[in-house]
């Protein structure tokens, strides 16, 4: 199927079939709700590898028994301004909005909160939950850790995850500045859609199993690994994330998480961690504003390379939102196969959702 014969879904349509798919599953009408707004406005940025793509990955587990439908998360410990949260295996992206709840009141109190989760696993796109923060007035953190994937400098076998963080800060407007970013070169997601469309990666993406850099996605991930971003830099943050989400939150470190992909009925046990800086505490929030704005301006009015344009930080991903919300979402193709297999697995035809899913 080409763009220019795929008919666009409708991001409420879309919505309505994947909390029927999870409700289907076993999931509570308030969790599946949750987790479909999460992996749908994933989609609506052009996030596509971390969008409703995942949902069909964490109903299989769920149908297994390794996500428990009916959990509950429970707050183990917890301070003025923090808190540590064991997710007990239930399904992490309605977890992670309860947390940020919790964060964005913790820190209306406090000024700032730290949340950190044991217990969990696929959480969708990192950013997500930083813009929620920030929808909220406050400047937004959100991480996780993964299962190892990744080699470090002087190294070649799989040492850390792809641990991704993501950043998101209000501006006034319902465009938030934010960035949502692998601590590996790229997300392992988009090394799988390569492989499953046959394509070539660009060979600072994955060594081989000696270490050396490939453009062959095809052995990964029995062999090889993925390649840090920017050197030590990433490799630094990949450490940084470590540490907040699994090392502080009591979740599984490195070599202890085990892969929610993977055919295993063990616990994953990945951590989350999130943070919120409570603007409002520190500034009137309308000032910090008026400084962003400030800010932009400065950036965007740069003088730009010939042929080049400036974007900020979330910029390209909320334009594609704004399309997608008057034409609907162009999905590519893997997408389109997960659903497909997600409605089969479900036994939903998504035709009574007014889906067309080739």
């Amino acid at each position: 199927m080409t763009d220019s014969t795929r008919k666009n879904i409708q991001p409420d349509d879309l919505r309505r079939f994947c909390t029927a798919a999870m409700v289907e599953a076993g999931l509570s009408e308030e969790d599946a709700a949750l987790s479909s707004n999460v992996f749908v406005k994933t989609d609506t940025w052009g996030t596509f590898t971390h969008g409703t793509r995942q949902i069909r990955g964490l109903m299989k587990n769920a149908r297994r028994g390794r996500l428990v439908v009916k959990a509950r998360e429970k707050i183990v410990n917890e301070g003025p301004s923090w808190a540590i949260i064991d997710a007990c295996d239930g399904m992490p992206p309605s977890i992670c909005c309860r947390a940020i709840q919790l964060a964005v009141k913790k820190a209306q109190d406090s000024g700032m909160c730290y949340i950190g989760i044991r217990g969990s696993s696929h959480y969708g796109a990192a950013g997500f939950y930083a813009n929620l923060i920030a929808e909220n007035g406050m400047i937004g953190l959100s991480m996780c850790n993964v299962e190892p994937c990744m080699t470090v400098p002087g190294g070649k076998s799989k040492i850390l995850g792809t641990n991704p963080i993501a950043y998101a800060a209000p501006t006034g407007t319902d465009r938030t500045i934010m960035l949502d970013i692998a601590t590996s070169a790229v997300a392992a997601t988009k090394i799988f859609a390569a492989k499953n469309e046959g394509r070539d990666i660009p060979d600072t993406w994955l060594v081989d199993e000696d270490g050396i850099p490939t453009t062959n996605p095809n052995e990964f991930p029995e062999k090889g690994a993925q390649l840090p971003m920017a050197g030590h830099k990433g490799y630094g943050l990949a450490v940084l994330v470590e540490l907040l989400t699994a090392t502080l939150s009591g979740a599984a470190m490195m070599s202890g998480v085990q892969s929610w992909v993977a055919d295993t009925d063990e616990s994953s046990n990945q951590g989350h961690a999130f943070l919120a800086i409570n603007v409002g505490s520190m500034m009137p929030l309308a000032e910090f504003c008026a400084r962003i704005a400030s800010l932009s301006d400065e950036i965007k009015g740069a003088s730009m390379a010939k042929g080049g344009r400036i974007f900020l930080p979330g910029e390209i991903e909320w334009n594609n939102r704004e399309k997608a919300l008057i034409e609907g979402i162009s999905m590519p193709e893997d997408v389109l196969i997960s659903l497909r297999g997600l409605a089969e697995d479900s036994g939903i035809n998504p035709a009574d959702f007014n889906l067309d899913l080739g």
